[in-house]
């Protein structure tokens, strides 16, 4: 997978990172390619043995209920027969990784992803969320959804939540109220728009990307206090 560095995010992935008075809210928005890079060479391997019953079943000794069992797994993608199926599991989990350079998602199980019905209740779901966080100018004056469908034409695309256990959440630490997970993927582009939030108690620690200077101040106003002190500057 590879990072693409969009400056149209870069305002947006700031006003995501916030708090009020009840909370710390921290998100960031991400693209990358589906390409495959170097470093994904390993992983999609070890996945393909895995997940492919072909190999399973020539490298180790499989009865047909067995192998008639492997072939059925659910999968929010399709048949894991299908190599379509398994490279999708392979995007999320390479995206996963590159998003979370200090964890490691290789053995994370496709039930752990689920394909949301449709592109517009997952834009509604975060509209909302951000509407409730007081956050109503991401989406309506800095454009989100607009800036979002130039980089990945959203008519075009599934979305995917990755729902983790305890052992494989990234945003399960200390003081973590909620969070979420969208893949916002586009196949005919090989991309992928990684949309990720989590919301922190007030007195939690401070974490690694939260800034820790006058920014966080700036984060914490309302656009039009921004906007208006700095036109008086």
């Amino acid at each position: 997978m590879k990072f693409l560095d969009i400056a149209s995010l870069d305002p947006i992935n700031t006003a995501l990172i916030f708090e009020n008075p009840e909370c710390r809210v921290v998100g960031r928005i991400e693209t990358y390619s589906c390409k495959l890079a170097g470093v994904d060479k390993k992983l999609y391997k070890h996945l393909e043995n895995r997940w492919n019953s072909k190999n399973i079943s020539e490298s180790q000794s499989v009865s047909p209920e067995q192998q008639h069992s492997f072939n059925n797994i659910v999968s929010p993608f399709g048949s894991l027969e299908q190599p379509s199926s398994r490279r999708t599991l392979f995007n999320l989990i390479a995206t996963l990784n590159a998003s979370y350079p200090d964890y490691d998602f290789s053995d994370v199980k496709p039930d752990q992803f689920t394909k949301q019905p449709s592109v517009p209740m997952v834009c509604n779901y975060i509209n909302n969320t951000l509407f409730n966080l007081g956050r109503s100018y991401i989406v309506n004056d800095l454009n989100l959804w607009q800036v979002i469908d130039d980089i990945i034409d959203l008519n075009e695309c599934n979305v995917y939540s990755f729902n983790p256990d305890i052992d494989s959440d990234p945003n399960a630490e200390d003081g973590a109220i909620w969070s979420f997970n969208f893949f916002i993927n586009n196949k005919k582009l090989k991309r992928i728009v990684f949309f990720t939030v989590r919301c922190l108690s007030i007195n939690a620690p401070l974490q690694e990307d939260e800034p820790l200077d006058s920014e966080s101040e700036i984060n914490a106003m309302s656009y039009e206090e921004y906007v208006m002190g700095d036109i008086e500057m």
